[in-house]
């Protein structure tokens, strides 16, 4: 009797050791994984952040992935010229031109068919460089804050040479500046520095007109003055000081101040090498915060 008892005993332990193994092991499992939740109006760079993660965890965009996108580069760059061409009417600028006028009429005759076939026609594209060439269309792109017009607009028709050519293929950056709305959520796995991550990108409701984003750029706070947004703001149209006046709202919503801190860092989109710079120092912080959860700090 003794002996079985002492078998059971074993077993038991044995069993109980195995239980505990992997109760530890998930939780280890549990603390390496993160899940980073992206929140912002629409508009304002969370899908391109996810792109920045595959461009810098994931080894970017294949060259097929990359083919993919040029349906996409090409009616950004339709949408973008067609939206300042109906801002000029709306803004009673005239074109410097008169034929642009013209040209205008072919942009909207040949759009539609272009876009549903995912194609830049050469017809098409050279209208497109006469309009965005004349100065009436660049007075009213200047003053793109007062309509809805894409963040990429001007990187895509200053380059439209390069993407109007028959073996045209996206870079990764063309990719990166593509604006498709996103709907639903989009969840995307990478690990960095042992950490695996799960970040989730959560359409954002369309903005109002001259949304607040805008200030975070310098090149666009010299245009598009803070106290558009913020009447009481009473600082300079310089981005540093700017941008410090939006840090201070943001700081001055946190109403456990004594226990949560927000950790606020500045950065563009669609820099890689910035965005890289400051997803590091975010992961340090997450890595900090794991280790006092865990006593070890």
């Amino acid at each position: 009797m003794g002996c079985t008892v002492s078998a059971e005993d074993k077993a038991a332990a044995e069993r109980s050791k195995m239980i505990d193994k992997n109760l530890r092991e998930d939780g280890e499992k549990a603390a390496r994984e993160v899940k980073l939740l992206l929140l912002g109006a629409g508009e304002s760079g969370k899908s391109t952040i996810v792109k920045q993660m595959k461009i810098i965890h994931e080894d970017g965009y294949s060259e097929d992935e990359c083919k993919q996108y040029r349906a996409v580069v090409y009616s950004n760059t339709i949408q973008s010229i067609m939206a300042i061409v109906k801002a000029m009417a709306s803004l009673k600028i005239d074109y410097s031109n008169p034929a642009r006028a013209d040209d205008a009429q072919q942009l909207f005759a040949l759009s539609a068919a272009a876009e549903e076939q995912g194609i830049l026609p050469e017809d098409l594209a050279n209208v497109i460089r006469r309009l965005w060439a004349d100065s009436g269309i660049q007075s009213c792109f200047t003053r793109s804050r007062e309509y809805q017009l894409n963040d990429s607009a001007a990187y895509y028709l200053n380059d439209l040479e390069r993407i109007a050519k028959a073996d045209y293929i996206p870079t990764q950056q063309d990719v990166l500046r593509t604006r498709v709305k996103t709907t639903g959520i989009v969840e995307t796995h990478f690990t960095f520095k042992e950490l695996h991550f799960k970040m989730f990108d959560v359409g954002g409701q369309r903005s109002e007109r001259k949304k607040w984003i805008h200030c975070f750029e310098g090149e666009k706070i010299t245009r598009s003055p803070l106290t558009i947004c913020f009447p009481e703001y009473s600082g300079a149209s310089k981005f540093d000081e700017a941008a410090s006046y939006i840090q201070t709202k943001f700081e001055d919503l946190n109403k456990k101040k004594d226990t949560k801190e927000i950790y606020t860092h500045f950065t563009c989109a669609t820099d890689t090498k910035n965005v890289q710079f400051v997803f590091d120092a975010v992961t340090d912080v997450i890595i900090k915060n794991n280790l006092k959860d865990c006593g070890l700090f």
